[in-house]
């Protein structure tokens, strides 16, 4: 397949055999049968252990839909109790592949497994000749979050209830023709200009009206030059990997590009490692939902119009199941480079007035039913994106967290932001307010950040964020603040969707605390580059905080501290105030 478009990443896939491919047996699965039949699975030493998918009928061409020759490999690999499923190089034009257990995909050097084009509205096949499988019913939860969050199977890559899994090796898998998450109500046909080849337009007339209903989304956005398949319609795929409820899974060294609403999602999946993954992408990088045991690292994600990396605690699965014992370490998260320049290398970032949200960063909810807890996030690169967010809204139980040896440049809303609310999406009769709880952060240089929010911590009324440690850390932003944003008293929105701007422009330069217990920050330096007239710190319904050895620059008439209703308060070794404790006060500045 020759494609259009400069930057189709498509080129990087090159049409010789990767002499890394292992050696595989020229049987087709019914010979695989067949041994397995006579010998049982595994039985016999002479099976085969590697499965080329060419030799099961695959071209690679990138015009022969392959997914066929794909599953009967993985079938075969299956039937005699496991092994090695190898794309040598070529590009295989694929509609739903269906992982089994005990069955690994090799991506050779050179491969490209290419999602094939979903149906627009009004058709019942992609212009390729094929659907993705069916999303399989879950309506009873769809109220709880978003439709993708909710099916698997309407996939590129799909698996349930397996275990010792995995996909290594240094081939892409291109998303191309998987929907980003377009629900009814968007226009079909393309979402802009500037990325890959055309396609057939959609018949005339053709609506969304056979399509699923939706909630509410916000306004689609122009991505490139391909299609708005609608993600609810049968046969469109939304996801490039999906996987519901299994355990020992392995992603390494692979690459993403354009990987439809999650390049990666995995539900209640236990015992993952993913490591040295790059994804280039138009929704979230990696969504990690409801998991136990899971080590992610040294992972690149750019993801301007979603978030990079995303553990989740949703209620998919029907029940509450906490995030739980969790790493993430030597990762760098963007939003601002251009779809696929950081696959290509050329790294070309967005002009001004470009349609792209720049939030690229590592998050812990929206969903967040279940929480998290005993997790680890250090060793990481956030640039030209959103920075660091914790949220419960959903019931969670947030807690038992560290981050540490975080570096920043250029975030775009608030460095770090921490939100305990009250969403309770979820049942009715069993969704109460979370916490938000034991979180230590240090060792965090944060530089060229946007100035209207600072960092920002906030529960709600008789809810407060208890128990947080920040320290050592360097925060410049670039100034500005007037007088006006210092008078600002922030709205609660306590069921508002969580996200650092709800509140809109902060009345603090640097830290913005309120309905919080027990918070100690110390050593922290805070520059910015422009005269800001707010305050370092606005202290709202705080009970319990000591600062210590904090170094911001002086303003003529503004002070660095104003508290409302806060007790058992103390500063120390801060230049420019004097070292003071207060048991209670409704209103002070220092």
């Amino acid at each position: 397949m020759t494609p259009n478009g400069r930057r189709d990443f498509l080129r990087l896939a090159g049409a010789g055999v990767a002499g890394a491919t292992a050696a595989a047996l020229p049987s087709m699965m019914a010979e695989a049968q067949t041994q397995t039949a006579k010998h049982g699975a595994g039985g016999a030493a002479e099976f085969p252990t590697s499965f080329n998918v060419r030799h099961f009928g695959a071209k690679g061409d990138g015009v022969t839909v392959d997914s066929p020759a794909i599953n009967k490999a993985i079938d075969a690999a299956a039937a005699v109790g496991g092994g090695t499923v190898v794309f040598p190089a070529g590009n295989y034009l694929s509609f739903s592949i269906r992982l089994k257990s005990h069955v690994h995909l090799y991506l050779s050097q050179g491969c490209t497994i290419i999602a094939a084009a979903s149906p627009l509205p009004g058709e019942t096949t992609g212009y390729q000749g094929g659907t993705y499988d069916a999303a399989e019913p879950n309506t009873e939860w769809d109220a709880y979050q978003d439709y993708g969050h909710n099916h698997w199977h309407n996939s590129l890559i799909w698996g349930e209830g397996i275990s010792d899994v995995g996909i290594t090796g240094p081939g892409v898998i291109y998303g191309k023709g998987l929907s980003f998450g377009a629900g009814p109500g968007r226009p079909p046909g393309h979402a802009g200009p500037g990325f890959g080849p055309e396609r057939p337009a959609a018949a005339a007339g053709t609506t969304a009206a056979t399509a699923a209903p939706a909630r509410p989304r916000r306004a689609p956005q122009p991505r490139g030059d391909y299609p708005m398949y609608q993600a609810e319609q049968a046969g469109v795929g939304n996801k490039a990997i999906a996987l519901k409820n299994c355990h020992n899974v392995i992603f390494r060294d692979f690459a993403i590009l354009k990987g439809g609403h999650f390049g990666l999602l995995l539900t209640g999946v236990d015992n993952l490692t993913i490591d040295n993954l790059t994804i280039d992408t138009d929704r979230d990088g990696m969504d990690i939902d409801c998991c136990k045991n899971v080590r992610v690292s040294n992972c690149a994600v750019n993801s301007p119009w979603d978030d990079a990396i995303v553990p989740k605690s949703s209620y998919a699965l029907g029940y509450i199941r906490p995030c739980i014992n969790m790493v993430i370490s030597n990762c760098y998260v963007t939003g601002t480079y251009e779809l696929g320049t950081m696959l290509d290398g050329t790294w070309k970032k967005f002009g001004p007035g470009a349609h792209m949200f720049g939030t690229g960063r590592i998050k812990f909810g929206t969903e967040s039913n279940g929480g998290f807890q005993n997790v680890t996030v250090t060793n990481c690169v956030f640039e030209g994106c959103q920075g660091l967010a914790f949220e419960s809204d959903d019931g969670a139980i947030l807690e038992d967290m560290t981050v540490s040896n975080i570096t920043m440049r250029d975030i775009i809303s608030a460095p770090i932001f921490m939100r305990l609310g009250s969403r309770l999406r979820g049942p009715k009769e069993t969704t109460k307010v979370g916490a938000v709880r034991r979180i230590i952060i240090s060792n965090i240089v944060s530089s060229n950040a946007s100035s209207h929010l600072g960092c920002v911590i906030s529960g709600i009324p008789g809810y407060p964020i208890e128990n947080i440690r920040i320290s050592n850390m360097y925060l410049e932003h670039k100034g500005g603040g007037t007088k006006e944003q210092a008078a600002l008293v922030p709205p609660e929105k306590e069921e508002g969707y969580p996200e650092p701007g709800m509140f809109g422009d902060m009345p603090s330069s640097a830290f913005f605390l309120r309905h919080v217990k027990n918070i100690d920050i110390s050593d922290v330096q805070i520059v910015a580059t422009a005269p800001d007239q707010r305050p370092a710190f606005n202290l709202l319904d705080v009970d319990g905080a000591d600062i210590y050895r904090v170094r911001t620059k002086e303003e003529a008439g503004v002070p660095k501290f104003v508290l409302n209703n806060v007790s058992n308060f103390s500063v120390g070794r801060t230049p420019g105030v004097k070292d003071t404790e207060i048991a209670k006060t409704e209103h002070e500045t220092l």
